[in-house]
């Protein structure tokens, strides 16, 4: 953890050491959450999805009434670039943080003086390794879309935070999170997917978000002929499945060995989570790249 402060940021136009970077303390991000991130993975010297990823974030930003960065996107995305280049990573985890910036303190988003940009970039194995993990289904629920929206990937955490905290607690790996209707919405940070048989099923993202991970595989299973859909998802859905695995840009794709105590399929990974898994390692270094060294 501590090599990371000695790697370069960006923030606010200009590039610092980790010990060197400061946020203002009277900034709303910190105060309340107010703003926006994402996350992105870099492979090879090169960024998979870049575009993909800041098409979210700009989304977000609309989701939250903030229209104007003080850089454009085309600068933001050699910002981010940049950022990797000087750290010279070619894998890494990007972190791009957008922040309402600093303000004189109260709610009103629109008296802070502009939005604030951070981009982060560092060495960074999957979240949660490539071995079958084991989950617990959490007591704490997503956020529902008439709070929240899933789909605005805010700074404020605290629901999967508080669920990650039982899932440590219980000595498992990660928890599994329902939304305020009890179906599965996601995981603390990644997607799942269900598979029975010929069909891979995943949750409607009404609580969970519309992961680049999450539709990535959608369309890969789909090319592999298997019956791809959402749906509302039971727990009990899960406990019966052949095959079920997580996804996302931080924890790539993992297969699920355990939920509450329950061993899930016969086997773990299982061949559709494989088959995928594998493909999916293939086309992050081949499509929808943006290289980073030139």
């Amino acid at each position: 953890m501590g090599d990371k402060y000695d790697l370069w940021v960006y923030i606010d136009g200009e590039f610092l050491k980790g010990d060197d970077a400061k946020i203002p303390v009277f900034n709303h991000g910190l105060f309340y959450g107010d703003g926006v991130f994402e996350g992105i993975r870099a492979y090879d010297g090169k960024v998979f999805k870049l575009d993909e990823h800041l098409d979210r974030l700009y989304a977000s930003m609309k989701g939250i009434s903030m229209i104007d960065l003080p850089i454009t996107r085309e600068e933001l995305k050699e910002a981010t670039l940049e950022t990797l280049r000087r750290n010279n990573l070619k894998e890494a985890h990007i972190r791009i943080i957008v922040s309402r910036g600093p303000g004189p303190g109260g709610l009103n988003p629109f008296k802070c003086k502009r939005p604030s940009v951070y981009i982060m970039s560092y060495p960074f194995p999957g979240i949660l390794g490539a071995e079958p993990v084991s989950l617990i289904t959490s007591s704490i629920r997503r956020k529902s879309p008439h709070s929240v929206d899933a789909k605005i990937k805010s700074l404020n955490y605290l629901d999967n935070v508080l669920a990650k905290i039982q899932a440590i607690v219980a000595g498992v790996d990660d928890a599994l999170m329902l939304d305020v209707r009890g179906f599965v919405a996601e995981c603390t940070g990644e997607n799942i997917f269900v598979v029975k048989g010929n069909k891979v099923m995943t949750p409607f993202t009404h609580a969970a978000l519309e992961g680049i991970t999450r539709a990535t595989i959608m369309d890969m299973a789909k090319e592999f002929g298997y019956e791809v859909y959402e749906k509302d998802t039971t727990i009990q859905e899960l406990y019966s499945a052949d095959e079920v695995f997580l996804c996302g840009s931080g924890a790539e794709i993992v297969p699920v060995g355990e939920i509450d105590g329950r061993e899930i399929g016969i086997k773990q990974p299982g061949p559709v989570t494989e088959k995928i898994r594998k493909a999916y390692f293939e086309l992050v270094k081949t499509k929808h790249i943006t290289p980073i060294y030139g």
